[in-house]
């Protein structure tokens, strides 16, 4: 095991060298080989050490399973921290080890230099090893089955922050200081964290940090976990302290949400050009080209973000400068990058189109550029997730949550809806109401002691904002 490490030292400080002469730019990396329950366990999880809960798993034992049963596969795992670490997967080939390498340092230099990861803490693995304590403390004063219903609601609604709270128009100072675990453990009571200016998303609180005797803050306010962490009636402060874990976690894979298809797409466009400055045998030559076309073969079930990723980066490498190409590295999120460089030839090469389910059948929908792209665009809106947004916090003039989704044409899934809001309703203290869209028709959904109804929004209703006309 000693000279395999010394190996994989050896090639990643030649391969940091080649990439860097690519102008690749990135922290240091810390390499550790794992074996597979490792690997798996940490993706499960999203990180090498975080608070349990049995989602992550359930997570662990489909991976896992996949794993297993040679379905699919994970090379590596690598955190965005400075320094980065990287998990490289028990077994690899040499051949495999020196691909990932190329790899993670592609992403290493994303995760420096895009600016949706600028606000993104640099030790979140020290803040979630703080986390997990907490939490296990937590479990210790108020019971497992306590804190793990909280948990569970919690969780439910991870996804409804302000997803672009965690975007600074500039750059972090590249010496950001960082907290020790004991300032981080001591500085984590709500009471106490608000006062503080220390964290990176501290000046988010905004609107939020109200006195108690002023009204709560105006209409449609984006972050759902921030409000009834602020505002909740019934929470513990001991809850809310979860709360403010689970969107502060939340925040920080944000930036991965978003830019998955041109994060990947960076990696492997840059991969393949490390390699292939790298002194391969025939045989080499031959395992990273097989490797590399699994890591870019078209699905049939699903989008590739790997396959359109570098496809992009391809095309945009015959058409751009080098300069231009670092510079849309800085600027763009999946969104933006497939709205503004998926052409009609993309499209036509990548034999793209929409289709959805008829009855039993699948069928193509359309096949027009324009309408594929904007299609793409409009799964990638809020991360992929509903647009869920606050309207009052006294809801009837009795205390209630009431949200509003922002329907862009695609219904909730009304069993989904039904379990969620009655967690929200748990975590609120008091009853909550959700107006959406359900076959065309605006709809109330309301829970209250766990039972959930629903009602017809009153024509006198529709298509007006709930504050007035």
């Amino acid at each position: 095991m000693d000279n395999e490490r010394q190996t994989l030292s050896t090639i990643a400080q030649d391969i940091a060298q080649v990439a860097r002469g690519m102008g690749l730019d990135f922290y240091p990396v810390n390499f550790e080989i794992v074996p597979s329950e490792a690997l798996y366990t940490f993706g499960a999880y999203g990180m090498p050490v975080r608070f349990t809960h049995w989602s992550f798993g359930k997570a662990f034992n489909r991976m896992k399973m996949q794993y297993d049963l040679n379905l699919s596969r994970i090379y590596e795992l690598v955190i965005n921290t400075n320094p980065a670490y990287a998990f490289l997967l028990e077994g690899n080939q040499l051949i495999q080890n020196k691909l990932v390498i190329g790899h993670v340092y592609a992403h290493v230099d994303f995760f420096k230099n895009n600016r949706y990861f600028s606000r993104t803490p640099k030790d979140m693995v020290e803040r979630m090893t703080t986390h997990a304590e907490i939490i296990r403390d937590y479990e210790l004063q108020y019971g497992r089955e306590w804190v793990e219903r909280t948990l569970d609601a919690v969780l439910a609604i991870q996804e409804h922050v302000d997803y672009r709270s965690h975007i600074s128009p500039c750059k972090l100072m590249k010496n950001e200081p960082k907290l020790s675990k004991e300032k981080i453990k001591a500085g984590y009571q709500i009471k106490t964290r608000i006062k503080r200016a220390s964290l990176p998303y501290e000046d988010l609180w905004g609107d939020l940090l109200v006195d108690e005797g002023n009204p709560l803050p105006q209409p449609e306010y984006e972050d759902l976990l921030l409000y009834i962490m602020k505002f909740a009636p019934g929470l513990e402060e001991w809850q809310r302290d979860i709360v403010s874990i689970v969107r502060e976690e939340s925040l920080y894979f944000c930036p991965q949400i978003e830019t998955k298809i041109v994060n990947e797409g960076w990696a492997t466009f840059w991969h393949a050009r490390i390699m292939h400055e790298l002194e391969l045998t025939d045989a080499e030559s031959l395992e990273f080209a097989l490797m590399h076309s699994q890591v870019v073969q078209p699905s049939r079930l699903g989008l590739n973000p790997y396959y359109l990723g570098v496809k992009i980066w391809e095309y945009l490498a015959q058409v751009k400068s080098p300069n231009e190409l670092f510079e849309l590295r800085e600027s763009e999120n999946d969104l933006s990058f497939i709205r503004n460089h998926l052409t009609r030839e993309l499209v036509e090469e990548l034999n793209l189109f929409n289709f959805r389910k008829v009855g039993v059948h699948w069928q193509v929908t359309e096949n027009k550029w324009e309408k594929v792209r904007d299609n793409l665009v409009q799964q990638l809106i809020n991360g992929g997730h509903p647009r869920i947004v606050v309207l009052e916090g006294d809801y009837e003039g009795k205390g209630g949550l009431f949200l509003k989704h922002c329907h862009e044409g695609i219904d909730l899934d009304i069993v989904f809806l039904e379990k969620t809001l009655a967690l929200v309703q748990f975590l609120w203290g008091k009853a909550v109401a959700l107006e959406t869209v359900v076959d065309t028709k605006n709809v109330i959904y309301e829970s209250f002691n766990g039972q959930v109804s629903r009602r017809q929004l009153p024509k006198s209703e529709k298509n007006k904002d709930y504050f007035g006309e």
